[in-house]
């Protein structure tokens, strides 16, 4: 009888324990791995836009930084000569360029070179009541920044103008900021703001009907200072004593039809004895060839 093939005897395995030659387990360590690489990815994007966003605030602070200089360090354009005019603080904002040609001592005489304005009719029937000029400031400062077929943001200038509209057989318009001037004809007063200079006559179309943008051709203005606040009241006795100075003057009068318009530099927060207002009224040289 053929012995009997015994197998030798497989060892006992310990629970738990892999099997011999069986191949290790790589979940694991795929897992981790993954695991691993989206957390770099995610610090990575993170740092990437705080990054970006304190890139984005330093700029942001140095435009801040930038156009609060310009109230706070105002410009000295304007020759004072009187103490009151020596306390007027005026931003340095661009404004309409002029040159001085004559100076008394109630007023001056410029010679204005031409410019664009941005201008609305206000709604009032006064050219300095709250809530007229509030509105037509805001819906001149929404074309400013912004409200215009190109979405373009413009940088304020100064002064702004108020001023006497003119009958409606005339064409006329003044410098600076905002002007408001009140219409001989319609009772109406109109403001506006003196659009940058860079842009010329391409100056975008604005979205409200009730914005015109015009140019103002070169003149020649007789121009009185004041400080405080601008009243209808006092803008109609300032004007009569400019007329009545101007009689006086050799030298220019007063244009026929000239209505009289108000520059105002300086924002709402200034206070009233530094701020810079002025009248002007249209003047031409005396015919002196009799």
């Amino acid at each position: 009888m053929a012995p009997l093939c015994s197998a030798s005897p497989r060892p006992l395995e310990a629970p738990g324990q892999p099997r011999r030659g069986a191949r290790p387990p790589r979940t694991v360590a795929v897992a981790a791995g993954a695991r691993a690489s989206g957390a770099e990815a995610r610090a990575s994007l993170v740092l990437a836009l705080a990054s970006q966003a304190l890139a984005a605030s330093q700029r942001r602070a140095a435009d801040l930084a930038a156009e609060a200089a310009k109230y706070a360090f105002p410009s000295r354009r304007f020759e004072p000569r009187t103490l009151e005019e020596a306390l007027m603080s005026v931003p340095d904002l661009e404004t309409v360029p002029f040159r001085v040609l004559k100076r008394e001592a109630d007023y001056e005489i410029r010679e204005v070179e031409s410019y664009f304005v941005a201008e609305t009719t206000m709604p009032g029937r006064f050219g300095f009541d709250f809530n007229g000029s509030s509105q037509s400031f805001n819906v001149l400062a929404s074309y400013l920044f912004g409200k215009n077929v190109a979405s373009e943001q413009m940088e304020m200038t100064t002064p702004v103008i108020t001023r006497k509209g003119e009958p409606s057989s005339e064409t006329m318009e003044m410098t600076t900021p905002v002007i408001t001037k009140k219409s001989a004809g319609e009772n109406k007063w109109k403001m506006s703001f003196v659009m940058p200079a860079k842009y010329g006559s391409n100056l975008p179309r604005p979205k409200d009907p009730s914005v015109t943008i015009k140019e103002v051709p070169s003149k020649i203005v007789a121009v009185a200072a004041f400080s405080g606040l601008v009243t209808d009241d006092d803008i109609s006795k300032r004007e009569s004593k400019l007329r009545e100075s101007l009689q006086k003057d050799t030298e220019f009068r007063v244009k026929d039809g000239s209505v009289v318009e108000v520059a105002q530099y300086n924002p709402p927060f200034t206070l009233p004895f530094t701020r810079r207002n002025e009248i002007a009224l249209e003047v031409k040289r005396n015919d002196i060839s009799s």
